[in-house]
């Protein structure tokens, strides 16, 4: 049998490396929309974070890997008095922003969070300040963290526009990974070879797959699955930044490249080049804790409150749900449910609550809301079917709806009006409504681990766009220390 010598020449990196690492390096971004978007998703993934330290099933997770490990000018974790070094500072931020499922969301052929990026960017900006002080030099600024955030978005949210990694089984925080990996590097003072190098070392890494966010083996993993990617990102930026080698054709090597091996030989299609589009039209969740797909599900239900108050559960026939695919594909569940993780993946479980509390919080997920026999009586009588023109508009780049529609129907022969909500308050189109909500949220979730005094200084510095871009990173984090 004859065999054929493989060619062993190195090839150039691939294209779509490339593109990544001249964006990052190359790109400047001058767009001030971009930047205050930046300013809120901080302020709003913080808040998420903080009032995530309520909950134990969180706060177990967090600290040093080693109990008792010092670090000497360590990153900082806000609302606690964590001093670590940046891979393990980057999972703790990582995994309290992600807790709740309360930070904001990016739809598309991938969804994702974008802002579990800053994980990774504030550990590492953090860390790096106090070294640099400590040295006599000047530190990064908070005007650095936005900049960063704002690539970040871009680079998740474009890679996610035409490319489902749902539908091959791995997770979106493949998308956090790769994010993170070129943004940390570039932050660290890599150059164009390193910053290849630490991407091509993000591609070939083992990718999560989406087990833990399907029925039926939905569970916690999924919150803090996007704190392990931001922190393994800084751990390959930092071992690129040491000279560890990469590996040009990671996409693209015929049989061992991503593509074959886990895209089902498909390749990366693009919808438009990296700039800022990300940031400013990412979905924020300002109202409810919820899983995206449903947002304006839940808003309907609670518009439906008062219908539910007027009537006996017993004399509701059906409860009709239209929704778009993605949502009837990933979050409708028939069945027990096993935990909060579970049920926030819920679209009927957090209908039921938004029909029968008027409001839904991070505390209706868990077992004691939970036993309410009321909640499954009424998710027997749901049905949820997708309904094609709100899954054309999802799709739509000048639209991008998340619609959904609720409607009642009694026994009797009655039936509510359809109430139909296309857009979240957290949407571009309800920029100027949201704001206002999303920073109440912020200083609401301040109040949650802060003094008043402490809470309404830090709600006032992130409200004052030049004051906080100004300000050195080490001392921004030094205000979140509990």
């Amino acid at each position: 049998m004859s065999h054929i010598a493989e060619n062993n020449e190195k090839p150039q990196f691939d294209q779509e490396l490339v593109d990544i690492v001249n964006y990052v390096l190359h790109h400047p971004i001058k767009s001030e929309e971009a930047f205050d978007t930046a300013r809120l998703c901080l302020m709003d993934t913080l808040g998420c974070g903080l009032l995530a330290l309520r909950y134990p099933e969180c706060t177990k997770l967090l600290g040093p890997v080693v109990p008792g490990t010092i670090v000497p000018h360590g990153a900082r974790v806000p609302g606690t008095q964590f001093e670590l070094d940046p891979v393990s500072a980057a999972f703790n931020i990582g995994a309290i922003v992600r807790w709740l499922d309360y930070n904001d969301t990016w739809l598309a052929a991938e969804w994702g969070h974008p802002s579990d990026n800053l994980g990774g960017i504030l550990a590492v900006a953090d860390f790096m300040s106090r070294q640099r002080v400590s040295e006599g030099k000047k530190p990064l600024t908070m005007h650095d963290v936005l900049l960063a955030m704002i690539k970040a978005h871009e680079i998740q949210g474009v890679l996610a526009l035409e490319n489902s990694f749902n539908r091959v089984g791995l997770d979106h925080v493949i998308l956090v990974k790769i994010a993170s990996t070129a943004v940390v590097t570039a932050m660290l003072g890599g150059n164009e070879q390193q910053l290849l190098n630490a991407l091509s070392l993000a591609w070939v890494d083992g990718q999560s797959l989406r087990t833990y966010r399907h029925s039926p083996n939905t569970g916690s993993r999924k919150s803090w699955a996007a704190g392990d990617a931001t922190s393994r990102a800084v751990r390959l930026a930092s071992m690129a930044m040491r000279g560890e080698m990469g590996y040009p054709s990671a996409l693209t090597a015929k049989t061992w490249g991503f593509y074959d091996v886990s895209f089902k030989g498909l390749h990366f299609k693009f919808q438009r080049p990296y700039g800022h589009y990300v940031m400013e039209n990412v979905l924020f969740k300002i109202s409810y804790p919820a899983e995206f797909h449903a947002q304006t599900a839940v808003e309907c239900a609670i518009k439906l409150h008062p219908e539910i108050k007027r009537h006996l559960l017993d004399d509701i026939e059906r409860i009709d749900i239209l929704t778009q695919e993605s949502a009837v594909r990933i979050i409708s569940k028939e069945g027990p449910l096993h935990n909060p993780a579970d049920r926030d993946h819920c679209i009927q479980y957090m209908v039921a609550i938004g029909l029968l509390y008027g409001e839904l919080t991070a505390d209706h997920y868990e077992d004691k809301i939970a036993r309410d026999q009321r909640i499954d009586t009424l998710r027997t009588k749901m049905r949820v079917s997708e309904k094609p023109e709100f899954s054309v508009d999802y799709h739509d780049p000048e639209k991008r709806s998340i619609a959904n529609a609720i409607q009642i129907f009694f026994k009797d022969g009655t039936s509510t009006e359809q109430v139909v909500v296309e857009y979240p308050i957290g949407h571009r189109r309800r920029r100027e409504e949201g704001i206002p909500v999303l920073v109440e949220k912020f200083h609401r979730n301040l109040e949650t681990r802060f003094p008043r005094q402490r809470a309404e200084a830090i709600l006032a510095l992130c409200q004052d766009s030049d004051r906080l871009s100004a300000l050195p990173v080490n001392e921004f984090m030094d205000l979140l220390v509990i």
